[in-house]
């Protein structure tokens, strides 16, 4: 068993994605090829927005977002101190301070209450300014945006949406990608929606941010590449890997049906001992990761190596506890429920082509 079987989903659309390479290959535009703006008309219409820029990873997704709310030298982004490096990355490569939140305990997702503590804390001290929030859409859930956009509105915080694990995922039929003043995703292979290589992607209803993250992206562009208005960087989509996305994300809302109905599978059939995810009313999750929290993390680890079923942590180091942060001074004591988790996280296999799920899945409710 393969805890992301990226070779049985080729299979499965290896006729419809070997044209579309193909097409690449006869017409020979590899970077910022027809199918890279293809895409984007694609993205934006699935989200429910007006703009998606594609860019090379996901971490460049969300440098370009701050390059575009110009986030620099003496500013603070509040970000979950349980989360991939990426996200804190990239707020002290602009120069600014990354400010680390706790999670809920229920979601694992940026606690909105431990937020506002935070933001109240910067604002007492006035050694810094706040400026923005990057939240975390972990595993495929998105965060609490209802009760984030009302902080970030209240205290006049810009707000990214890390969508990188959420895409798919839903509140009240509004989907991940679609919150905050500008939205980020990853189409790293493991990804709900990846490609065979890089890649990632900008969403916004913001038409000057979005013609910003297209100047960025292309070293700075005004007129043309040879046009050099600001400076930006290198991060553009081959062409080659938004043909593969545009076969994957045509398929996509039948894996995630899929994914959906193996995290039932194992919701219903795993031991009440393990704490299972939980999804709130209006919520659905396109599982990145199916994550539980368990006792004696290795020795379950070990049980399940012995039936042949790999397993994985995310995350086993929070932020707060990762050697590029220990000058920010904090301790697990700052962080009690993203500590515990870290500690206690398993992630059990997850992707729409698991053995049986074309048959005991397919049947879950």
């Amino acid at each position: 068993m393969n805890f992301i079987d990226l070779a049985a989903q080729y299979q499965h659309l290896k006729e419809r994605i070997d044209l579309r390479i193909k097409r690449v290959l006869d017409h020979g535009t590899y970077i910022m090829g027809p199918e890279v703006f293809e895409l984007e008309e694609k993205l934006a219409e699935y989200v429910g927005v007006k703009h998606a820029i594609t860019c090379a990873n996901g971490t460049d997704a969300l440098q370009l977002s701050l390059m575009v709310l110009d986030i620099g030298p003496g500013d603070v982004v509040f970000c979950p101190t349980f989360t991939f490096f990426a996200t804190a990355e990239v707020i002290a490569y602009a120069g600014a301070t990354p400010v680390f939140v706790d999670s809920d305990i229920d979601t694992f997702n940026m606690c909105p209450e431990h937020l506002e503590v935070q933001i109240n804390r910067i604002l007492v001290e006035k050694k810094l300014t706040p400026k923005a929030i990057i939240s975390v859409d972990l595993f495929g859930l998105p965060a609490n945006y209802p009760r984030i956009e009302a902080i970030a509105k209240k205290y006049q915080l810009r707000l990214i949406e890390d969508a990188a694990q959420g895409f798919g995922g839903e509140i009240s039929g509004k989907k991940a990608g679609a919150f905050g003043d500008i939205a980020t995703t990853s189409f790293f292979p493991a990804k709900p929606l990846g490609c065979y290589g890089d890649g990632g992607a900008v969403f916004t209803n913001n038409d000057e941010y979005a013609e910003l993250v297209k100047s960025y992206r292309v070293h700075g562009k005004g007129r043309d590449k040879y046009d050099n208005v600001r400076i930006g960087i290198n991060s553009r989509l081959d062409t080659i890997q938004a043909a593969i996305l545009l076969e994957k994300l045509a398929e996509f809302p039948i894996e995630l049906k899929k994914r959906n109905n193996i995290a039932h599978y194992y919701s219903q059939s795993l031991p009440s001992s393990f704490i299972k995810p939980r999804i709130p009313s209006e919520y659905s999750s396109s599982w990145a990761q199916y994550t539980l929290l368990v006792e004696d993390r290795e020795a379950v680890r070990e049980q399940y190596a012995a039936k042949g079923i790999p397993t994985m942590i995310y995350y086993g180091t929070c932020m707060h506890n990762q050697t590029a942060f220990s000058h920010l001074g904090y301790t697990d004591e700052d962080f009690p429920v993203a500590s515990m988790l870290a500690e206690k996280v398993l992630s059990l296999p997850m992707h729409p082509y698991l053995p049986a799920s074309t048959s005991d899945y397919d049947d879950a409710n």
